[in-house]
């Protein structure tokens, strides 16, 4: 709660927690500020106190009043920071203000309209151009801590989950005087590390995908596989494929790129085929990006026969298919992977380790058709020249003797757990699961508004993933993610229910 200083006024306060999360995305572009009665009760202070900071953020140009509706953050705030002609009230607000413009040009390059129409099963198939902006407030959540409090909205696992004592003892293993001194004084391989690949390719070949060391090439994370695979088969303005509901960093990181996005439904079985194929006759896509193990947010998999009539999709219509297969550790082996059934011929299978062991250490690969490999190498080496021979020696190290594979065994069983106690409950308090509970995440319903949920979980310290940030096109939604790790505690729940109940 909002408490009185001698250097600060309650006005002041309460501006500055507005300022600070429109800063961060936290707030977007166009969504409308609680009531100022509303936000007096939520803040536990006067009608007043609220109108003079609503006050102060408008002289900020940070928001706008609509009359008989309201205060809005203004849709245009990218482009009018950028012009600087907003005139702050005072040498206070000029200081806020100089914050919150730093914070947004980072990510100008993914504002979007919401005006544009969006294309669905129901709807004209239009091919659409338009992120939601709030994708960097989960990337943003990952390093701005919201509080010590257990975040139901992140996409990680707790630190403590992936603390081990093999991953210390690999980085010695790999760094004696004399071979750190060979690597360290020239540049790693170009595809990677040659050991790490190998090992990588007896990996693949144990879920079915058949990808020899030379078809394989390292990244900086599965995120810089995901963009090699962009810049090399894209030019701005071409078509492309993705799950909805799905990744919102995909649909921000391909806006930025000025591609059109075409969202597809996502069901238990796996994408709407009769839209994909209506998108393939209209706009002759040429990529379909999708995570078939394990989707997120809904933790579907995908079932062999929509696999096949994908596939045969792509051969009719000439497009490439980029697999995600970020949580392949948590994943049965005979899960059904486009890449298997495809033998890597248009398909291109995208993983990596942040999530299930260093998050810091950021590898990443894909494995390629052999026609394309030259072209993503080529792509790599312009970003990055080479990725950190170090981290990969270790990686492939951890690989080899079984520790990763061991690790991986005690985070699932452990993962199995978490998601009982959290299914367990979200049932007794009143939600609903959209999607049968596996993997990481919960696709749950909570039958109110969950961005408007989100401000007030966020006074409480808690970020959650409200459902309209895993859509192409940011919409109104009852939906949100959680982390069944972060969600296994009462206490989470108890606080989400008596908001929610507020909310009612």
């Amino acid at each position: 709660m909002l408490v009185k200083t001698s250097s600060q006024s309650l006005t002041e306060q309460l501006c500055a927690r507005f300022v600070e999360r429109i800063r961060n995305r936290l707030l977007a572009p166009g969504a409308r500020l609680p009531s100022v009665r509303l936000c007096a009760e939520q803040q536990g202070v006067s009608v007043s106190t609220v109108v003079a900071a609503y006050d102060q953020l408008q002289a900020q140009g940070l928001v706008v009043a609509r009359k008989n509706s309201g205060f809005f953050v203004r849709d245009d705030l990218s482009s009018r920071v950028g012009k600087g002609d907003t005139t702050p009230a005072n040498e206070a607000s000029n200081t806020a203000f100089r914050q919150t413009k730093r914070g947004l040009s980072a990510i100008e390059s993914i504002a979007h309209d919401l005006s544009k129409p969006v294309a669905s099963a129901t709807s004209p198939l239009v091919a659409t151009r338009h992120a939601p902006i709030d994708a960097t407030a989960l990337i943003r959540g990952m390093f701005h801590t919201v509080s010590k409090k257990p975040q139901p909205g992140m996409g990680v696992f707790p630190p403590d989950w992936l603390d081990t004592t093999f991953m210390p003892t690999a980085v010695r293993k790999v760094t004696s005087a004399q071979s750190l001194r060979d690597f360290s004084l020239q540049y790693g391989e170009p595809k990677g590390d040659t050991g790490l690949r190998r090992a990588l390719s007896q990996k693949l070949g144990a879920l079915n995908v058949h990808a020899v060391p030379e078809q394989i090439i390292t990244t900086v994370g599965a995120t810089h596989a995901l963009d090699i695979v962009s810049r090399t088969l894209l030019r701005a303005g071409d078509c492309v494929m993705v799950e909805e509901p799905g990744w919102a960093v995909e649909f921000a990181r391909l806006d930025a790129l000025g591609m059109r996005i075409l969202p597809v439904p996502r069901s238990a079985a796996g994408p709407d085929l009769e839209v994909m194929a209506q998108y393939c006759k209209l706009h002759n896509p040429k990529l379909f990006v999708s995570v078939s193990v394990f989707h997120n947010p809904t933790g579907y998999c995908l079932s062999p026969g929509s696999a096949h009539r994908v596939l045969q999709l792509a051969n009719e219509h000439n497009f490439h298919i980029v697999e995600d297969d970020t949580y392949s550790h948590l994943a049965p082996e005979h899960a059904t992977r486009l890449c298997a059934l495809d033998g890597l011929q248009r398909t291109i299978y995208v993983s990596g380790f942040a999530k299930i062991l260093a998050p810091g250490w950021r590898v990443g690969f894909m494995a390629a058709p052999p026609d394309l490999v030259e072209r993503l190498l080529d792509t790599k080496l312009l970003a990055t020249l080479t990725t950190p021979a170090l981290l990969e020696k270790a990686l492939a190290w951890c690989i080899d003797q079984g520790q990763l594979r061991r690790h991986a065994e005690r985070i699932r069983t452990r993962l199995g757990q978490a998601r009982a106690r959290s299914v367990k409950l979200a049932l007794a308090h009143g939600c609903r699961f959209e999607a049968e509970p596996a993997g990481l995440f919960g696709w749950v319903n909570t039958a109110v508004d969950t961005d408007a949920l989100a401000q007030r979980m966020l006074d409480e310290g808690y970020l959650i993933a409200p459902g309209s940030l895993f859509h192409a096109v940011r919409k109104p939604s009852t939906l949100m993610r959680i982390n069944f790790t972060t969600t296994q505690e009462a206490t989470f729940w108890k606080v989400f229910a008596r908001l929610r109940e507020a909310m009612r």
